[in-house]
């Protein structure tokens, strides 16, 4: 087991970081959000800067979705659904907002699939039989111990070659590839993980607990420095 549980359950690869207006932004959004009559022109002015703010939150979700879900209409209801349920009045910073949009956007990708599950008999979603989980090539749940680092992996989500990572996480198995987009992209600790699939994911992904994850993304890690050493031999 890892001995630094807090460290592995940090951020994997850097956020983008927030506009140093939106705290401001935010604050006065929020403080809007009392349930009080509002002037329509006081109410215009106080959301000029909301769609662009808006552009950047879905574009950052839409990422995270569509590696969960696959590009199209799919993952781009999803987006709309997170940003019509999230309570900002509940939010305390940006930050917060972020980190409780992503977990809306896990626990409604977990249920997507849940019903894919359903309709096709099958168990994508299944926690390992036993508290080991998979083997390993690893014995620390971090990006470095696969040989990457963390701006490396951001790298290969945003850069020219992006198409690169989705290929890779297209040829991974479903619990494979929502235990890695949801720790490594979307920064969700492995308690919050393994909670979201417990609650959200079916009868057969209800015995999921934190060490599950750690080990299945250590196999995802494993199967990712895999296809690095190859995209190297071959070039």
């Amino acid at each position: 087991m890892p001995s630094n549980s807090k460290v592995l359950d940090s951020n994997l690869i850097p956020n983008e970081p927030l506009n140093p207006d939106d705290a401001a932004f935010f604050e006065q959004v929020s403080g809007m959000l009392d349930g009080k009559p509002k002037d329509a022109l006081v109410v215009e002015a106080a959301l000029s800067g909301w769609d662009a703010l808006l552009e950047k939150v879905g574009a950052e979700l839409y990422r995270i979705a569509s590696m969960l879900l696959g590009e199209g209409e799919e993952a781009i209801r999803l987006i709309e659904r997170v940003v019509a349920n999230l309570d900002l009045a509940a939010c305390g910073s940006p930050e917060e907002a972020r980190h409780k949009s992503r977990l809306l956007l896990a626990a409604d990708a977990i249920s997507v699939l849940q019903v894919r599950d359903s309709l096709a008999q099958t168990k994508s979603l299944a926690a390992p039989v036993d508290d080991s989980g998979p083997a390993s090539c690893i014995e620390d749940d971090d990006l470095e111990a696969a040989g990457v680092t963390p701006d490396e992996l951001e790298q290969m989500i945003s850069g020219p070659e992006g198409h690169r990572l989705r290929d890779w996480l297209e040829g991974l198995s479903v619990q494979l590839r929502v235990i890695f987009v949801l720790r490594a992209v979307a920064g969700l600790s492995s308690p919050e993980i393994s909670g979201l699939l417990a609650e959200h994911g079916g009868p057969s992904a209800q015995d999921w607990n934190p060490d599950a994850v750690r080990s299945t993304f250590r196999q995802a890690l494993c199967s990712l420095a895999s296809q690095l050493i190859h995209a190297t031999a071959v070039r």
